[in-house]
């Protein structure tokens, strides 16, 4: 099976691996220019993912010393992973949005004693049982593992502004909820196949025709603001659903059409979660009690250490938003912290 696909109109997508991953693979776009081609992401950085963008470009006319320009939806691994290494073949420009470089700079510089630090404080404020903070306190990271020096980009992707592409007609939507900067890219232009709608939309993973996508709380260390990420990620999604796309080329899984029927599903799906959360809340629950008690792809016993952590993030974010909607509120005085349904 090949790993690249010409989807038309000067765009085509290569499947880079991620490795040990359930998602598989990041669909990276390579979009022509008048200048040369960009690259809306990049992919994990791995050996391999490298080879295999490097094998992509050239099915696709290209390599990775003559790319333009590269575009990054948010600043994940899987996503911004390759950029430096483009970059570095190149010379090319690496944009994202501010909150998400804000992001990359943060993990570039903090020393990771700090993050160990705040996220055992996290997770104890969360209600987790002691046996989970434990290998968190003075546990020591490797410096080289993938995603912990990340490229700092060059460039600020402005929402609403038509990204540096020449010829084309690229416009940045700030989409925040998976990440605080992710965005979607507007192609402006015709449908190639001649599909009824406002052109094409690199969606990231803010919309994906089959998975829903994690939405936890933004961690940042530095900054005590009560951030609502479910409630900004719903409403991104209507935003999108607004813009009415023949086409969505998402970067997992596979391109799709509807994007006002998948938005709906989107929203039903979260509301539903909601009502079914408040349901739990009938009784005072810690973050981590409720989290255990949710519904995942498997059982609370067979979720993995960093799984659990994903999974109490996304707890807190559902209760910030039922919190925000005066459906449930903390209980006073409780330490940790439990919540009922109002």
């Amino acid at each position: 099976m090949t790993n690249t696909h010409d989807h038309g109109g000067g765009v085509r997508s290569v499947r880079v691996p991620i490795p040990d991953n359930p998602l598989g693979h990041t669909l990276v776009y390579v979009v022509d220019t008048d200048r040369g081609p960009v690259l809306i992401d990049t992919g994990w950085d791995d050996p391999a993912s490298w080879d295999t963008l490097a094998d992509g470009l050239a099915a696709c006319g290209t390599a990775p010393t003559g790319i333009h320009g590269v575009v990054i939806t948010h600043h994940h691994p899987d996503h911004h992973g390759l950029s430096g290494k483009v970059r570095e073949a190149s010379g090319a420009w690496i944009a994202m949005h501010a909150a998400d470089a804000a992001i990359v700079r943060r993990t570039r510089s903090a020393e990771p004693e700090r993050w160990f630090t705040y996220m055992a404080a996290k997770l104890t404020a969360a209600g987790a049982p002691e046996e989970h903070v434990a290998p968190l306190r003075g546990a020591r990271r490797r410096r080289n593992l993938p995603g912990l020096t990340p490229a700092l980009p060059d460039r600020e992707i402005v929402p609403g502004d038509l990204l540096p592409l020449p010829g084309r007609r690229l416009r940045a939507i700030w989409t925040p909820g998976h990440t605080p900067g992710h965005v979607c890219l507007h192609l402006e232009e015709a449908h190639p196949a001649g599909l009824t709608g406002n052109g094409r939309l690199f969606s990231g993973d803010h919309v994906l025709p089959e998975i829903t996508p994690h939405i936890g709380l933004y961690e940042d260390p530095d900054d005590a603001t009560v951030t609502d990420p479910l409630g900004d990620y719903l409403d991104s999604l209507e935003r999108v659903a607004r813009l009415a796309p023949a086409e969505i080329l998402p970067a997992h899984q596979h391109p799709f059409t509807d994007a006002g029927a998948r938005v709906g599903t989107l929203l039903t799906h979260h509301e539903s979660r909601l009502t079914d959360l408040l349901s739990l809340l009938s009784e005072p629950l810690t973050a981590w009690q409720l989290a255990e008690r949710m519904e995942w792809n498997r059982p609370w016993d067979q979720i993995p250490y960093g799984s659990r952590n994903i999974a109490v993030s996304e707890a807190e974010s559902h209760l910030r938003r039922l919190v925000k909607l005066g459906r449930a509120e903390a209980v006073a005085g409780s330490n940790p912290v439990t919540y009922t349904a109002v």
